[in-house]
């Protein structure tokens, strides 16, 4: 190594100088393209710039890789991809649904695969057509590749134009388009999933190169039918689940052997027990749904994420630990599985897992204003109160955003309220609360935090009453009011006392 660069930035090998420059340094290539210096000069004055990100790094690194001594091997980044929302170039400009889940299937498809790391629906569908540079995308969604597409479809005729570009330096790898028939979309999405695999020289086990030509479902209506459904639930409200739900049961009826329709028929009336009719009926019909969705196909992410969820509403904690466990080794990046097994394990008092889980929700989908308000309470009970005040502060904002898109919206209003009172703005958090209950007055997952809410206020009979109310209301889970830290102050009263024996285990 030129002894000059040891002595610029005080490191011993091109390994160190490398993770030198992924804390913030301006990248080799860039020295390049704007200086003209050497390859192998790094003088001090061009480090520090925050424009280096570990695509490129990554793809620098390889290129050097042949110069290093023996004894510094570098493994090779695995490649990663991110597929970004398809384009609707339809005439009449309501197919979206329809351009999501081509590009959703695509996604999940690619997820199977161990040698590529595919960026999760959430993450990447925040980068909505017309995007931006798309090295830029990439730096923030932390990928090497990305596939960007459009969708033309009339009547029983579609034609789907992809591109798969070069994240590092904004260059097109490959690009095809496809004018078929709409039953031949199955097909699209397989020879989409190949040419990514080939231009990535990704190896596949039989395994994967078995999954990636075997569609969830070969009927073309129960598949659009699960799209329209998945468009609604996606909404996260109880008039948009009911609808969810039919699509869903249409789907089923179309194709018995859909798995992901299951699982998708379970998440709604797993949605529905938690926030809008907690009855015995609702749990068992997600119970019934998530199994027959795990039979069909025991190797899905979303599917062992929905029984999970099932089995947790049952008290049967350790099959929903196993069911959980399992949807994030095959998905890590997958939301419901990361949020509800972090939901999981706070109700059972498992704070430190609970905060790794959250924590895993919150990378899945950074917009997400629920675990960065519910982390903050596992991070006080573990005395780490900085922790708590960030993310109290990154939740309350990320409510607000959304809030100016759905202002009639009780949960982002109630956990809002939450997040205020424990930052010690009471007026702010009264006022969201009283939103809150005037939209949805007998909601018993509404009752329950506003109970919490009154309590960090002080307000002490009326959080009891609440809390009454939501257990009335069917909130019976005596995990939450054993454990919930909200609910400190009302300990020692014999109201809550009494509270607590009305419960079951």
């Amino acid at each position: 190594m030129d002894s000059s660069i040891r002595k610029t930035v005080r490191l011993d090998s091109w390994k160190e100088i490398a993770a030198y420059l992924k804390r913030g340094a301006r990248t080799v290539q860039r020295w390049e393209r704007e200086e003209g210096l050497p390859v192998h000069r790094l003088p001090h004055e061009k480090l520090g710039s925050v424009y280096a990100y570990a695509a490129e790094l990554d793809a620098w690194w390889s290129s050097r890789a042949a110069e290093l001594p023996d004894d510094q091997p570098v493994a090779k980044a695995a490649p990663s991809i991110a597929v970004l929302p398809f384009a609707d170039m339809s005439q009449s400009g309501d197919q979206a649904y329809f351009c999501d889940g081509a590009a959703e299937e695509i996604i999940s498809a690619l997820s199977r695969i161990a040698g590529l790391r595919v960026a999760s629906r959430t993450s990447s569908f925040r980068v909505r057509p017309p995007a931006g540079d798309s090295r830029e995308i990439g730096r923030q969604l932390g990928v090497q590749t990305l596939l960007e597409g459009s969708v033309r479809k009339s009547g029983d005729h579609l034609r789907i134009t992809v591109q798969l570009v070069d994240a590092v330096n904004g260059f097109h790898l490959w690009s095809e388009s496809y004018d078929r028939q709409l039953v031949d979309v199955f097909a699209i999405q397989d020879e989409i999933a190949d040419n990514v695999v080939q231009a990535l020289e990704v190896t596949l086990s039989p395994a994967e190169s078995s999954a990636l030509r075997n569609p969830p479902t070969r009927d073309i209506q129960a598949y659009d039918c699960y799209l329209r459904g998945r468009n609604f639930y996606y909404e996260y409200s109880p008039r948009a689940v009911k609808f969810a739900i039919q699509m869903f049961e249409r789907a089923i009826e179309l194709d018995v052997n859909y798995a992901q329709a299951y699982a998708g028929l379970a998440d709604c009336w797993s949605y529905t027990y938690l926030y809008s009719e907690r009855s015995e009926a609702v749990r068992a019909q997600a119970d019934q749904a998530s199994l027959k969705a795990v039979e069909l196909d025991s190797g899905s992410a979303q599917a062992l994420a929905s029984r999970g969820l099932s089995l947790s509403l049952s008290g049967r904690n350790e099959e929903a630990d196993r069911a959980f466990e399992a949807a994030v080794r095959i998905a890590p990046d997958l939301f419901e599985a990361r949020y509800f097994y972090a939901r999981h394990c706070f109700a059972l008092g498992q704070v430190e897992k609970a905060v790794a889980e959250y924590e895993g929700a919150i990378r899945a989908r950074p917009e997400d204003y629920q675990s960065p308000l519910l982390v903050a309470q596992s991070y006080e009970v573990l005395d780490r109160p900085a922790d708590a005040t960030a993310a109290r502060k990154q939740g309350v904002s990320l409510a607000e955003r959304h809030l100016l898109l759905n202002p009639d919206d009780g949960r982002a209003l109630y956990m809002a309220a939450n997040g205020l009172a424990a930052l010690g703005e009471r007026e702010r958090s009264r006022q969201f609360l009283e939103r809150a209950l005037a939209i949805q007055p007998d909601d018993p997952m509404l009752l329950y935090n506003a109970g919490c809410i009154f309590a960090m206020l002080g307000l002490l009979d009326p959080a009891l009453d609440c809390l009454e109310k939501a257990i009335l209301g069917g909130l019976t889970q005596k995990g939450w009011y054993l454990h919930d830290s909200n609910l400190d102050p009302l300990r020692s009263l014999p109201r809550f006392q009494e509270l607590l024996r009305s419960l079951t285990e």
